[in-house]
This record gives structure tokens, sequence and C-alpha cells, in this order.
């Protein structure tokens, strides 16, 4: 028989034991808690950043479980550093279309990363003005019914946050012939708060476009930008969205649709071009919106920017001047010369216009229609208003382009020269006091202040003015007075 030892009854000690019981069981469920937490969520989440909240005073945790650096811990602005490119491109077609991407890529200052779908060719040299290559990644396990490539280079965005790339903010995705202008893509990054989900881009110029993709879909070949979150929540899903989507035409149309799942909308920018239009981009260009001139697409499939060159001797032209002014390319701007009742509408580094009569700012804001539709080459709709290009020649406007541009580094004055289109209107215009006396017009801006476009955009003001005898016109860009209006 076992010896037991049995001892008298205490109240005291059958509390004692019960409070004991229960510090045990709550030890016990605590423990079991922190177990099962340990197994599911991992204590590095939490990017290192600064600025950032701390996981210990909000409730907010990050969704994205990833070993690729984040955001830095900085609180400097936004600057081309932080900003990683991706680009679809192909092996096939990258020999065609490399010169797009080497008009703005700039060694050892842009970040990222060609991606084409399988070695380029071994018998090749790979062009150091070229942004370096990669292969995309498990790209051909995927469902489609559209192209296959759409499937890899919706996965762009994927492969550049797994690089891994330091101090990434933004991941900027584009095709192999779309050509950026990065001072200003920086400088509207720049207003967005980066440890946010932001999904930056425009939608399509043709309406039939729209209807057929998504109006609320940011257009692939003019670019669009994802922040650092939200890339890394589309690495978390990407792979089992696309499939989900396997229907879907191209690339841009299955990234949107993911990050719908994630409850992101797009933010619209209307600098970054698609130029889904056919034909002649000038009235699209010579009347650009209030907004830095961010990116341009499908520049194979329009006239070239400027008469009687190629398009890549066009882009070089107007690059080259960017350089000088970047934040006030393309700008418009317009006045009157009220002497001859002229109108005289100025796209800076680009083209200006003399209309031999009035018209009102509305009109001249008003793109000419010189374009048609990207998919029935018709007459529209588009997404934004076009005033229609007279058949008759006494009704155009005299065109002078972008001939030279002179910079005073010390006054911070430009000086940009414009000549009479390359394409005479004359002989077919008989009317009398028709501005051909005028041969070339000079345009002098102060350069323009990047920052301007963190405030309420405004578009700047001009006068022009003209010898009696003189076949030069002058025309000085300014910030508008107070009350001033550009009234006819």
């Amino acid at each position: 028989m076992p010896f037991r030892v049995i001892l008298p009854k205490d109240k005291n000690c059958d509390r004692f034991t019960a409070s004991l019981k229960i510090i045990s069981l709550f030890l016990f469920l605590a423990s079991i808690s922190f177990v099962l937490y340990s197994s599911f969520v991992r204590h590095d989440l939490w990017f290192r950043c600064s600025e950032c909240p701390d996981p210990s005073t909000t409730s907010f945790t990050p969704a994205w479980d990833y070993n690729s650096t984040a955001p830095d811990d900085s609180l400097s602005p936004t600057n081309i550093s932080h900003i990683v490119f991706g680009i679809g491109g192909s092996a096939r077609t990258w020999k065609d279309r490399k010169h797009y991407s080497q008009l703005w890529w700039r060694p050892n200052i842009t970040r990222g990363f060609v991606w084409l779908d399988e070695e380029p060719d071994p018998n090749s040299t790979w062009a150091d003005a070229s942004p370096p290559y990669r292969i995309s990644s498990d790209w051909k396990k995927f469902k489609f019914t559209s192209s296959q490539s759409a499937v890899r280079i919706s996965r762009v965005v994927v492969d550049s946050f797994r690089v891994g790339l330091p101090n990434a903010r933004w991941f900027v995705m584009g095709d192999d012939d779309t050509v950026f202008f990065t001072e200003n893509l920086v400088t509207v990054l720049a207003k967005y708060d980066y440890r946010e989900m932001y999904y930056i881009g425009e939608n399509s110029e043709s309406v039939e476009q729209n209807v057929m993709h998504a109006y609320d879909m940011a257009f692939g070949g003019g670019g669009f930008a994802i922040s650092y979150p939200l890339a890394a929540e589309l690495v978390r899903i990407m792979d089992g969205c696309l499939n989900r989507y396997f229907n879907f035409y191209g690339s841009d149309q299955r990234v949107w649709a993911c990050v719908g799942e994630l409850g992101v909308s797009l933010t619209r920018e209307r600098g970054f071009h698609q130029i889904d239009i056919r034909d002649n981009p000038f009235g699209l260009l010579a009347a650009h919106p209030v907004t830095p001139l961010v990116s341009l697409h499908h520049l194979d499939d329009v006239h070239p920017l400027f008469p009687k060159q190629s398009q890549l001797e066009s882009l070089r032209i107007l690059t080259e001047a960017y350089k000088v002014d970047p934040a006030r390319t393309m700008q418009q701007c317009f006045c009157y010369y009220h002497k001859y009742k002229w109108s005289i509408s100025v796209s800076w580094a680009y083209a200006v216009q003399i209309y031999p009569w009035f018209l009102s700012a509305r009109d001249l804001e008003t793109p000419l229609q010189t374009f048609q539709t990207w998919r029935s080459w018709s007459n529209g709709p588009f997404t934004f208003n076009t005033r229609p290009m007279s058949s008759e020649p006494c009704e155009q406007p005299l065109i002078f382009y972008l001939d030279s541009i002179k910079e005073d580094e010390k006054s911070k004055k430009v000086v940009t020269t414009y000549k009479m289109s390359p394409i005479k209107q004359e002989k077919k215009c008989n009317q009398p006091n028709y501005a051909f006396a005028i041969e070339k017009i000079v345009v002098s801006s102060l350069k323009m202040d990047p920052h301007k476009w963190e405030k309420v955009p405004r578009r700047q003001c001009c006068e022009a003015s003209k010898g009696f005898w003189s076949t030069t016109m002058k025309v000085k860009i300014r910030n508008c007075k107070h009350r001033e209006t550009i009234t006819m």
C-alpha cells in the first residue's frame, strides 16, 4: 500500500492553491499565444525608417515579408537615386529600340534594369549607355490568352523589387520605347509620401482604348510609378493574381487589376503620355497641360516631332533643350500682339504658333486636332477637348520650330530661337499681312524653378514685340502680374 501523508484541510491553503492554478493557466495560455504568434509573424517586418510610425505605438502592421532593402531612414526629399526603373524589353526588339532608353538613361545616376525574355545576342556588346539588363523570372508558368510576354512584363515590378536595391522609394515601369524626363519625374513623385501605397500614372488619350481596357488604369507604355509599400504588397500577391486575370490583354491591365485587389486606385498625373494617337502629335504637344512633361511613348507610330527630321533626331533636339530648363519643357504660354491683332502661342523648346487674328485663351489652350485615334484612326473621341484644324491655308497658324537655345548661367536667362516650319504655307495663302514677313521668333525667359510645381499650377504670361521693319518677333515669358488676365 503506497505511503501517503494526509494533511488537515485549511481554507487559506485552498485559496492559495486556486490562485496558483489560475496563474498557471494564464501563463500556459500566454505561452501558447506567443508560440503561435512567433510561428506566423516575423519580427523584422517593419522596415527601418525613422519617419515611419513606430510599430509599438501604432496599430498598423506592414503586410510584406521580404528581405529586400526598404526605404532609407533619412528625411531627405525624393531624388533620382530613390527611383528604380523597370523597363520591359525583349532580346529581339532591343536592337531597334535601345536608342530611346539611351536618350534619358544616365549611367551611375539612374538605377534599374531592362528586363529581357532571354540572353541578348552573345556576338553583340551591351552598350554602357544603356540600362543594365536582367532576365525575367518564372514567367512561363502562368496562364494567358492574349500574350505570354504581357505576363512577363507585368512581373517587372516583382523582379525589380526582389533585386533589393538600397534606398528604393519608387518603382517606375515603362517600355523599351518610352522616353522619360527624369528630373520632371522626380518633381512629380516628390509631391507624394512614398511610405504610403501609391499607384501613379495616366490613362490613354483615345477613348476607345480606355473603353476597351479601363479608364482608371495607368497605361504602361506611358509609364507608371509604384511606391515601395505597394510594390511589397504586389510581390506578395502577384503570382496568384496573374492566374486570376489570365484573360486580360496587356501587362498594365494585369498590374491594374492586382493593385485594385489591394484597394489602391490610380493617382492621375497628366505628364505621363501614352501617345495613343496616330498621325501628327503636334496639336497635343503644342498645347501641353500645365504639368511637368514626364514621358513620351509610341513615338514610332506618329510623325517626327520636328518636320524634315527623323524621330530620333527630333528627340535629340528636344532632350538637349530639356537639359537646360527641364521644368519648363513644352510648357505653353500665350499672349497677343495687339498692333496687328495676332495671337501667339509658345510651347517652350518645341514650337511657336502665330495666328493672324485674335483667338480666345480658351481656344489657344485647346489642342488642334492634328491627329487621329489609336485603334480606328478616326477623328475622336479623345479624353480631352480638341479644336479642328482648318483645311484652308489662310485659316491655319504659322508654325515656327525650335532652332537653337542659349543659356546665360550668370543671369539664369535662357533664349530660344524658333524658325519658320520648312513646310511652307506662303504659296497656298495669298492673304496680305499674314505674318509671312516674320522669319524667326526669339523667346527669352528665366529658368523655371522646379519647386514652382509644388504650388497650385498656373500658366505663365508673355509679352510680344516687333520692330517696324524687323523680321524677328521677340517674346518674353514671365510670371503673370497680380490680377493679370490673358484677354483679347
